[in-house]
């Protein structure tokens, strides 16, 4: 049960009423109020170098890495999408949500001023609390007042419950930063399959027109009787799966900029036009090892701490539920029965006073909502335990991928410089009468096959370095603020 008491005081009684209240406060505190022993949260926070970050420090992407590229299309595009994205405008939305729960939690700590008027026309009782000769008699009760409340927050519940609110609301903007990182990830990412497609798809193009020249060639040869028509179909053979191909490459090429559009948030027809290059961009150096401060770079790790730390204030409320809640309220105005003396001098009233809440015995619900809210602080501490532990995976992965597409690289190159040394040679031999055709077409098929992997290993390489700047933050900086807001303003 709680346990409650108000006293509404004239003026002139009000020291004794308030020290009466004050000791009632004071023994409630030392003796009537209930426990919260036994309870409390078990879960601890790791820090990133229990979570496999390195000892050392290393600059990261800046505010506008994908500057770095070189792309003045790429820039445009995700500037665009950091102003008008219905996903940015949606985690807005929910900080300026946050922020009103935020406004509301900060209210209850304040003055709180009202008024108030009635008026009840009704026959009073013979042997009710009015003497006559109102008795028996039919007339109007009114009032007319201002109500002041001010909650006195002697344990700081309301405090505690503004700093969880605004935990929420750093825990929204966080969200907010680590979206718009992902959104310019994916729109850099989405660029460069773009530009791999269209490569690709050059590469289908130049391989229509050698293959239609060989094919020529082998025609001559066949008039000439020195090849048959045997060699002629296998020259032949080659160009309608070329068509295809390229046929294939444009279906995808409409789609990746039908994707690139919904990203940036506009109408599809707006990257119909647009063709980029692979081969101008350029990478962006990057740490090769996992940074110390982490923690620090990634909005998401960024949104779980607040969320932590509202948790923990969260208890700190419930906390305070366990004490009295002592509230100063008064009133001044105009009381009457009878319309014609409402307003009169005589008609005054005023009073002032204390409102004590006193919990005793709740029947185990605050003891359980305690225990719920730090069950609730442990599974907070949990999940930023889980998203520090997936970061440093996640920048571990990049790093290690990007280091065996070096080696990858490198192979590539010097299998393409032996597949094209090859074809030359075979094409050269079979010009002069020395071997057949179907040597130079198994040596064509090895030196387009090496073009196309060339091709999907640059656009690799240029995906690892998007997924190695948002691994490493995005730019994003814990101590600086929204900084990908501010680099979408410039």
């Amino acid at each position: 049960m709680n346990f409650s008491t108000s006293s509404t005081v004239i003026c002139n009684s009000l020291p004794r009423q308030l020290s009466a209240a004050l000791l009632l406060l004071a023994f409630t505190a030392m003796s009537g109020c209930a426990s919260f022993g036994g309870i409390a949260p078990t879960a601890t926070m790791i820090s990133a170098r229990d979570a496999g970050a390195s000892d050392a420090t290393s600059s990261g992407p800046g505010e506008r890495w994908w500057q770095v590229y070189g792309d003045a299309q790429l820039n445009a595009l995700i500037d665009q999408a950091l102003l008008q994205s219905p996903n940015l405008k949606l985690a807005e939305a929910r900080i300026r949500r946050a922020q009103s729960a935020a406004g509301i939690a900060n209210a209850a700590s304040k003055l709180q001023i009202g008024g108030s008027i009635d008026s009840t026309y009704q026959r009073f009782p013979e042997h009710g609390l009015l003497p006559p000769p109102f008795a028996g008699q039919r007339d109007s009760i009114n009032n007319a007042n201002l109500n002041l409340g001010l909650d006195l927050d002697f344990f700081g519940r309301n405090r505690a419950a503004l700093d969880a609110a605004l935990g929420q609301v750093a825990a929204a903007k966080a969200d907010a930063d680590a979206a718009r990182v992902v959104l310019a990830a994916n729109i850099a990412k989405t660029w460069f399959n773009l530009a791999r497609l269209v490569e690709q798809r050059n590469v289908a193009n130049a391989t229509l027109a050698l293959r239609e020249q060989t094919r020529k060639l082998v025609q001559q040869r066949v008039a000439n009787g020195l090849d048959t028509n045997v060699e002629l179909r296998q020259a032949e053979g080659g160009l309608p799966g070329t068509r295809l191909e390229i046929a294939q490459l444009d279906e995808q090429i409409a789609l990746m900029r039908n994707a690139l559009a919904a990203l940036i948030g506009a109408a599809p027809e707006v990257t119909h036009n647009l063709a980029p290059q692979l081969a101008a961009a350029r990478e962006q150096a990057l740490p090769t090892v996992i940074p110390a401060d982490l923690v620090g770079r990634r909005a998401d790790i960024a949104a779980a701490r607040a969320r932590v730390n509202a948790a923990s204030r969260e208890i700190d409320v419930t906390k305070a539920e366990f004490y009295p809640n002592v509230n100063l309220i008064a009133f001044a105005g105009f009381g009457s029965i009878g319309y014609a003396n409402w307003f009169n001098a005589g008609s005054q009233q005023y009073g002032i006073g204390p409102a004590i809440r006193i919990p005793i015995f709740a029947g185990g619900r605050l003891r359980s909502t305690l225990a719920g809210k730090d069950a609730e602080y442990d599974a907070a501490v949990e999940s930023y335990n889980q998203v520090l532990l997936d970061a440093v995976r996640d920048v571990a992965d990049q790093i290690a991928s990007s280091q065996s597409l070096v080696i990858q690289l490198k192979e590539q190159r010097d299998t393409q410089a032996a597949a094209e040394s090859a074809y030359e040679l075979a094409l050269k031999r079979y010009q002069a009468g020395l071997t057949n055709y179907l040597i130079v077409l198994t040596a064509e098929n090895a030196v387009l096959a090496q073009r196309r992997l060339a091709t999907d290993l640059k656009a690799r390489a240029l995906e690892l370095n998007v997924n190695l700047a948002r691994a490493l933050g995005g730019g994003y900086s814990d101590a600086s603020g929204n900084a990908l807001t501010k680099a979408a303003a410039k």
